[in-house]
């Protein structure tokens, strides 16, 4: 039996567990099984992978993307490029770390960037958080010729500015990639200012449980178009079930 985890703290939230339990039954795959194994601090990596000798494959949640590089033997070009991981294979006791956000990321967004911008809003885009998941935005921004900011709480400058500096902004795109909002504490969301939300805008939160956030509900009120993390989850899925199984 081919085992499969999720690891990350906290976990109990996530989809991914039911997603591949589906999906083993759907499919007919009866030599695999896919844990949630909540991890809270990355140094506990090796000793995890001891207890479990028949891993096959981890997905990386938060906080580890970018804190469980350090411990692979080798990158894919897109985790080297993004500095985060959030798949990882599993073969002859070697770890290879790749990163399949990017993948489910930029592919969940080509419906809407075959549309054209508004010309009420400027052309740039705001990436919510500067962690592992921030990364992959980015690099599908950067991919895509669109300009952006990463906002933060505590911003260390360069591309990085604080919440309370968007109130002109009018981007076309607003991506949250904090955990802010996911469930259990539903009532959390970003501190970004009402005004920054306009007609026409996306806003795109990679929180898919809720199905609805905060954010999302604040961003429809002003006439944005929403969109929540659950297809990239599917996505991300699919690439990490491929680079599993190659």
């Amino acid at each position: 039996m081919r085992r499969f985890a999720l690891i990350g703290w906290p976990i109990g939230h996530s989809f991914s567990g039911r997603y591949f339990s589906e999906k083993f039954l759907r499919e007919g795959i009866t030599d695999a099984r896919y844990d949630l194994l909540p991890l809270e601090d990355i140094s506990g990596l090796p000793a995890l992978l001891a207890e479990y000798p028949d891993l096959c494959g981890l997905n990386v949640t938060i906080p580890h993307k970018k804190a469980v590089v350090p411990f692979l033997d080798e990158l894919s070009e897109t985790a080297r490029e993004t500095g985060a991981v959030n798949c990882i294979r599993i073969r002859n006791g070697m770890l290879t770390g790749f990163n399949t956000d990017v993948t489910g990321f930029d592919n969940s967004l080509t419906g809407f960037f075959s549309q054209p911008v508004p010309n009420t809003l400027d052309p740039e885009a705001l990436v919510l958080g500067t962690g592992g998941a921030a990364a992959a935005v980015a690099c599908v921004l950067r991919k895509r010729g669109i300009p952006f900011r990463f906002v933060s709480r505590t911003p260390k400058g360069g591309d990085e500015i604080a919440y309370n500096s968007l109130r002109d902004m009018r981007p076309f795109l607003i991506v949250n990639t904090t955990p802010l909002g996911t469930w259990p504490d539903v009532e959390k969301m970003p501190p970004v200012p009402e005004s920054v939300f306009h007609q026409g805008q996306m806003v795109y939160d990679l929180v898919y449980n809720p199905a609805e956030t905060l954010l999302l509900r604040s961003a429809k009120f002003h006439g944005a178009k929403t969109v929540n993390g659950l297809e990239m989850l599917h996505l991300q899925a699919e690439a990490a079930w491929e680079i599993w199984n190659d």
